[in-house]
């Protein structure tokens, strides 16, 4: 028998990215519904040739069902996340609501999978800058040890949910057509801009994304004492993040050896050839399940330093994907 599920979001762009990977993976159920706001409720969404009717999301709603693929925002998470648990259901919650609760594994399948089965009823999942560069990190963090990360990101609209997407569309046209874009998804334009700024400020300069990145991965690394220091960058994209990610490990491993140790690395594909202009690029990983690592050279600055560039599509590994993968190794 399969699992009872429900998708709770399931009009964003991350929910119907879950209805989607739910389908192409065969995920074993024996039902879905999806739910989201009253606004959005009677909304039809395709699944496995037919359509679903996505319902009103009620503290109710949960009743019956086993499995929940929660991709509601924070504050609608610590609603309705526990809800869900009281009625028996297990929570794989894509906000960033409960990833540092004691008691809630944070989970990225290729490193810690193991870490699942010792859920309360919530498993959360990372962030999605975090999820491809733990998928990266790790192999090399248990062949070298990790002392210090240095990253950049350069991250899509995606990041920001379906209307910023919609957004960095319109403002294209209206650049082009020699109109003012006009701001509601972003502090800034987007289209043709860089903005060097994700989430809210905290104390000491770094963004809530930023630190995110820090306390994510001491976690689900398990190493409290890893020193990350991450600048997150909003870019004209539409789905897809890129990393550039600078490591001083414990021991020297040259570029060649990181090649081979990623090449090997579950998740990981190497796209690493610059004389022929290879490498990996938003545009090769949109729509792939894969985390493509290339430029990979040692780092002239950091003693048994490595340096290397780390792109996956936002929408499905950052996100959709990296959730239905958790719910499979739960079963």
């Amino acid at each position: 028998m399969g699992a009872r599920v429900a998708v709770a979001g399931a009009t964003g762009a991350v929910g119907r990215e879950m209805v989607k990977v739910l389908e192409a993976r065969s995920f074993p159920m024996d039902s879905l519904r999806l739910f989201a706001s009253k606004a959005s409720a009677g909304k039809r969404i395709p699944f496995q040739g037919s359509e679903v009717k996505v319902e009103a999301l009620e503290p109710g709603s949960f009743e019956g069902v086993d499995l929940v693929f929660s991709s509601l925002k924070s504050g609608l998470t610590r609603t309705f996340v526990p809800e869900a648990v009281k009625r028996g259901a297990v929570v794989v919650d894509n906000s960033s609501a409960y990833r540092m609760d004691d008691g809630v594994p944070l989970v990225v399948p290729e490193v810690n999978a193991n870490r699942a089965r010792e859920h309360q009823g919530i498993v959360a999942n990372p962030n999605c800058s975090t999820i491809q560069m733990v998928v990266a990190l790790a192999p090399l963090h248990r062949e070298a040890g990790i002392r210090r990360v240095v990253v950049t990101t350069y991250q899509a609209a995606s990041g920001a949910g379906q209307k910023a997407m919609e957004e960095l569309r319109e403002q294209t046209r209206a650049v082009l057509d020699g109109a003012a874009p006009k701001p509601e998804a972003f502090q800034h334009p987007i289209a043709f801009n860089v903005i060097p700024h994700i989430a809210e400020f905290e104390e000491g300069g770094y963004t809530f994304e930023e630190m995110k990145m820090l306390r994510e991965t001491r976690k689900i690394l398990e190493a409290p004492a890893l020193e990350v220091s991450a600048t997150c960058v909003r870019i004209p994209v539409l789905r897809a993040h890129s990393e550039a990610v600078h490591l001083e490990l414990e021991k020297k491993i040259s570029a060649s050896e990181a090649r081979e140790i990623f090449a090997s690395a579950p998740g990981v594909k190497v796209l690493d050839d610059p004389s022929s202009a290879l490498y990996p690029m938003p545009l090769d990983a949109t729509g792939r399940d894969e985390v493509f690592v290339g430029r990979i050279r040692e780092d002239l600055a950091l003693d048994n330093g490595l340096a290397f560039w780390v792109v996956a599509d936002q929408l499905l590994k950052g996100a959709a994907l990296n959730a239905v993968q958790i719910a499979e190794a739960l079963l």
